[in-house]
């Protein structure tokens, strides 16, 4: 079971604040005029990695013994936490192999292997490439670094929270684009932990989305579409100890249309002169889609990476919304 706590969390902030970007927290007045809440955006996709999952990578990597680290590490991803490990790593000088299924975009592919990593590509989706890095880990002795499923994982993403609100404390909400879980654990603990009144919603694609049925019935259920998405960092199978956390203490779940989610993806390039990648567009879909619980309130948008293909970044940016 998972056990993460506020001072996890302050801990791993103290960790890894000299490693990782503080990166700005922006108004936009352009999407608080027309969603008639008082939007902020956390732009963890001015990371060195363009993307937040560095903060757990590091908190991880940070906490190892010479001894843990002697054989090196191995992760496994769809994506952005491939080079958060290999950009750990190389900071740290030990090596890294990094599998990730078919489906991840080039761009992800390249940010890995340009940290150093070795680059292994097995597998249709995620759990054929996470299989294929415990194999790796057995054979070469190396420290499986997981993208989500870890207290280090959870607590290195939690300093999201912390950073943004010892910036500014009197947010009401936090939206989380949601994958595996462990960003959305780890902001609602450490939000939580410093407001107990904010509320944290964690956000999924209807092409996937099967933390809306885990949630909601307290029990795991991967039973639903799994459809293509621009938000490919959030697509597929999900775990149950994350569910497990988040009923402690998050709020709801919401699911946002992907055609909502491709016009945040235009919405942030046109008005804020940002790429960022579909996961992060969920805040902005969820905005457009007039949720209640968000009308009127300070709402805080983690925009998570801004990894987008080149190439699909274009044509959702050529059509109209």
């Amino acid at each position: 079971m998972l056990k993460v706590e506020m001072k996890d969390i302050v801990e791993a902030y103290g960790r890894i604040r000299n490693y990782v970007q503080k990166t700005p927290l922006i108004y936009s007045p352009e999407t608080s005029e027309r969603t008639g809440s008082e939007v902020w955006f956390k732009m963890e996709n001015l990371q060195p990695i363009g993307a937040y999952k560095l903060r757990g990578a590091m908190n991880n990597i940070l906490g190892m013994s010479e001894e843990d680290l002697k054989c090196g590490v191995v992760a496994a991803s769809a994506g952005n936490h491939s080079q958060a490990v290999a950009y750990a790593a190389k900071l740290k000088g030990v090596s890294a192999v990094v599998c990730v299924p078919e489906s991840t975009p080039m761009n992800k592919r390249y940010g890995a292997i340009k940290h150093g990593a070795r680059l292994v590509v097995y597998g249709p989706n995620y759990e054929d490439a996470e299989n294929r890095a415990h194999e790796i880990e057995a054979e070469e002795g190396r420290k499986f670094v997981h993208a989500y499923e870890s207290n280090e994982t959870i607590a290195g993403q939690g300093t999201v929270a912390i950073e943004s609100l010892l910036e500014k404390g009197d947010f009401d909400a936090i939206l989380v684009p949601t994958g595996g879980g462990g960003l959305l654990c780890g902001v609602a603990i450490a939000a939580k932990a410093m407001n107990p009144d904010i509320k944290v919603y964690g956000l999924q694609t209807n092409t996937s989305a099967p933390w809306d049925k885990s949630f909601h019935e307290r029990k795991l259920n991967n039973d639903c579409p799994f459809l293509p998405t621009c938000a490919d960092g959030l697509e597929g199978a999900i775990t149950w100890p994350n569910v497990e956390l988040a009923l402690t203490c998050v709020d709801d779940i919401f699911v946002v249309d992907e055609e909502r989610t491709r016009e945040g993806i235009k919405w942030m390039a046109q008005k804020h002169h940002y790429m960022i990648e579909g996961a992060s567009a969920t805040c902005l879909a969820a905005l457009f889609e007039d949720h209640q619980e968000l009308k009127g309130k300070k709402v805080l948008c983690i925009i998570t990476g801004g990894n987008i293909d080149l190439d699909k970044f274009c044509e959702i940016c050529e059509k109209d919304y």
